[in-house]
């Protein structure tokens, strides 16, 4: 039976006793209906029943087309949850590979602030932080001490005072590649389970890195978008790191759609506004 495409809930029943209806009334006349009042009552009952018989049609339909889509839902939720698992476990399998190839490069570069939680620019973890630490710092890292890399292979401590460059700068988060931003995020994941992090807030920061590289803006055309995920990423790790043990504290494990718009909106007018100044120099 081909599918009803109108909902019979709706209809209207005819008025049978107009002119419209004369031929099919003349036809139960000539089979037997007493006149034309009978004629037009016995096709009002005929329609009834016909339209009563297409609304049992309709729910079963209506009914069948909910459970599809229900299905079709929860299929497409567990094939997310499947691919965010391998996503995840793709990430560790990675931080794991990274860790045993380059052991020496997971030195706290940072240590002070990794030991005690706080907000660390990933730059440190990319390629050219990690070279840069083997020589130099940048000048708004306070005196302390750096593990670095020996001729012999060991590692010893030395004054970060003694091998720091006031020209070296350290990258923003939301100015990096996002080549940079995966080459720094499994390190700074493996980081922080090297400085003991509360599994908790290192499971969240794989989910926030996860889903930021599975986000449609991710490979968009539009270069704005790919910024605003990484301006994004920035903005609320560092509002996390503000919040975070106290009674304001939340998850970025799940993306803030709203935010990252807003993040967009920021970049654009940013692009705007130096648009504008230069013209303005002309």
């Amino acid at each position: 039976m081909a599918p009803l495409l109108d909902n019979p809930n709706n209809a209207i029943i005819p008025d049978f006793r107009t002119a419209e209806h004369e031929a099919a009334r003349m036809r139960l006349i000539a089979n037997g209906v007493a006149d034309d009042i009978q004629a037009a009552k016995v096709l009002a009952a005929l329609w009834t029943m016909n339209n009563d018989a297409a609304k049992e049609v309709w729910a079963e339909q209506t009914e069948a087309t909910a459970r599809a889509a229900d299905l079709a839902r929860r299929q497409a939720a567990e094939e997310e949850e499947d691919r965010q698992r391998t996503l995840e476990e793709e990430q560790e399998a990675a931080c794991k590979e990274e860790q045993k190839k380059n052991k020496s490069k997971f030195m706290p570069v940072s240590a002070e602030k990794l030991k005690a939680g706080d907000y660390c620019e990933l730059h440190y973890f990319t390629n050219k932080g990690l070279h840069e630490a083997k020589t130099s710092l940048t000048s708004t890292e306070p005196d302390g001490m750096l593990l670095m890399p020996a001729v012999d292979g060991q590692q010893i401590w030395v004054n970060t005072g003694a091998i720091r460059d006031p020209k070296s700068v350290v990258t923003k988060d939301e100015n990096l590649s996002w080549e940079e931003f995966n080459e720094a995020a499994p390190r700074m994941i493996m980081a922080m389970k090297q400085h003991k992090w509360p599994e908790d807030r290192v499971n969240m920061h794989i989910q926030f890195w996860t889903a930021l590289q599975s986000h449609c803006w991710r490979h968009a055309f539009d270069n704005m978008k790919q910024r605003a995920l990484l301006l994004y990423q920035s903005q609320q790790r560092r509002l996390w790191h503000l919040t975070a043990g106290g009674p304001h504290g939340w998850s970025i494990a799940e993306l803030n759609h709203e935010l990252i718009l807003e993040a967009r909106e920021e970049i654009f007018n940013q692009q705007r506004a130096q648009a504008i100044a230069a013209l303005n120099k002309v």
